[in-house]
Formats: structure tokens, C-alpha cells, sequence
């Protein structure tokens, strides 16, 4: 692995270390790279870290839902505050707010299950070229050379990317009923430690990456004149799977309207296991004075 991925990836995993400052109170470090405003999947990826810190090892994340509030100062840290809303003999709560400057920018509601059998199925998993024959998106933003290309480069260093189906772009079997559609193979581009914790916050980092383009799929833009930022984000946990192995995000948006577009992502590991499911709605517009 080349020095500057192992860097990248060893940077994300420090993001993910918080502080504990108190009871259910965490400090999370911020990665500046330039753009004015913290990766919303840092954000994330730490408040769901804090309220993992809160629950007993038995219990598992399963879902969270979420809301970005106001963007985050990159060169400041973020405190985490973890509130116990509910503490049952199968599943759990925890609300947690990340705070800067004295204002709330996010809200997280996490829910926590202890392990239990029950029924099992799950989608099948789309038919797709392999990673290696798919196109490296993300060395073509390092490949550009304006400003934002080189920030969103370097914001998105631990992640390895292969485009393998657009809407427009080809790729993709025929499907009228679906008109905007991606799909790409993402992994953290090195080995991540073996703590299933740290593989949870590294997927959710990385689960900001791409989505909220599936709602532009459909449509010829200059993707650099649209304004685009994350309203939301919620996560269902299926099973378990390291996101530093390959992993299909089958992407499809299904409305965009009003200045808004969401995106909704399934989740495959290499071998087909459907791992989690994805939502997020965003602004999607041209740029505002």
C-alpha cells in the first residue's frame, strides 16, 4: 500500500479514537481538507462511535437515523453528547448530538440489539463486473486539476472506488421503472485493526461517499455548478462485514424534486451477503449567492 493511503487510513481510524471527557461525553478530532466545512460521514462515523462507547458488548448497532443540522467547523473538535433514551432487555436507544461553538450541527438516534436468531432472507445481489474492471472515479478527481477536485481527493484518501454502472453512462441492465441509478465498489483502501466497532465507524464514514450523486444520475449536468449537501442519513445494519474488503453500493434514487433529491443504497459484500441499507436526501441545486 503506498505511503500516502496508509496515511489516509490511519488518519481515519485516529478520527474514529474519541475522547472521553466524562460520562457519555466524547470529544471526536475534525480532518481539515480544505473544503470549509467537516465530511458529514466524519460526523457520523463519531457519534455513532460515541454511542457505541455507551452500550454493553452484547448488544449491536442495527439502525441510525440522522440529521445534519448546520456544517461543521473542519479546524475545531466536535463534542458528542450520548443521552440513554432506552435501555431494554433486547434493544437499546441512545440519542446523540454533536455540538460546536455552543450550537447543535447533528442529531443521531442509534438503536442497539442483542444478538438473537429469528428468520432469515435477503435480496439478491445484482450482477455486476468485478472491481478491477471498473473505473477508478476517485483518481479522476485527483486526476483534475481544480480546487475542489484536489479537496474532495484528499477528504476521500482512505477510500478506493470503481465505477461499474450509470444511468447514462452505460453499465446498467435496462430499467425504465428506475431512471437514475449508480453503482460503484468502495473499500477503505488499507487494513483497518480487527475491532468490529471501528469497522462499523470506518463503513459509515464511507457510506457518505457517492450516494447523494445517484439523484443526479439521471441528468446531463456540470456536476461542478450544482450545490450539493447532505440533509439526512440513516443506516440499517444487516450484517456483519469489513468495509476494508470490496463492497457493491447498488444506488438508486427514486425522486428528485424541489431543490432536493434522495438516494437509497444497498449494500453488498463480494460474496453476495447483503450487509446493510442506505438512505440519505440532499440538496441538489445550482449554486446561491
Amino acid at each position: 500500500m503506498p505511503p500516502a493511503n496508509e496515511a489516509a487510513v490511519k488518519a481515519l481510524v485516529d478520527v474514529l479514537d474519541l475522547e472521553e471527557i466524562d460520562d457519555d461525553l466524547f470529544r471526536g478530532h475534525s480532518q481539515d481538507n480544505g473544503r470549509g466545512r467537516s465530511f458529514g460521514g466524519q460526523v457520523a462515523a463519531q457519534a455513532l462511535m460515541a454511542g457505541m462507547r455507551s452500550v454493553p458488548g452484547e448488544f449491536f448497532v442495527h439502525s441510525m437515523h440522522s440529521y445534519f443540522l448546520l456544517p461543521g467547523d473542519p479546524t475545531e473538535s466536535i463534542v458528542y453528547d450520548v443521552e440513554r433514551i432506552r435501555d431494554g432487555r433486547s434493544f437499546l436507544t441512545r440519542r446523540i448530538v454533536a455540538r460546536q461553538h455552543g450550537r447543535s450541527i447533528y442529531y443521531m438516534t442509534a438503536n442497539f440489539h442483542r444478538e438473537e436468531q429469528g428468520f432469515e432472507h435477503q435480496d439478491v445481489m445484482p450482477d455486476v463486473l468485478p472491481p478491477e474492471q471498473g473505473l477508478d472515479f476517485l483518481k479522476r478527481l485527483r486526476d483534475r486539476t481544480d480546487a475542489e477536485g484536489q479537496r474532495l481527493a484528499q477528504e476521500w484518501a482512505a477510500i478506493e472506488g470503481r465505477a461499474v454502472g450509470h444511468s447514462l453512462a452505460g453499465g446498467l441492465e435496462e430499467d425504465p421503472a428506475r431512471p437514475s441509478r449508480q453503482r460503484v465498489w468502495l473499500k477503505i483502501n488499507g487494513r483497518l485493526p480487527d475491532d468490529p466497532q471501528v469497522h462499523l465507524g470506518a463503513f459509515t464514514w464511507a457510506s457518505d461517499i457517492s450516494l447523494l450523486g445517484a439523484a443526479l444520475a439521471a441528468h446531463t449536468l456540470d456536476h461542478e455548478q450544482i450545490q450539493m449537501a447532505s440533509l439526512d442519513h440513516a443506516i440499517w445494519f444487516h450484517r456483519p462485514f469489513r468495509p476494508d474488503d470490496w463492497w457493491l453500493y447498488d444506488q438508486v434514487s427514486p425522486s428528485a424534486q424541489g431543490g432536493r433529491g434522495l438516494s437509497i443504497g444497498r449494500v453488498f459484500t463480494r460474496d453476495g451477503r447483503l450487509a446493510a441499507t442506505v438512505a440519505q436526501e440532499g440538496i441538489i441545486r445550482p449554486p446561491r449567492d
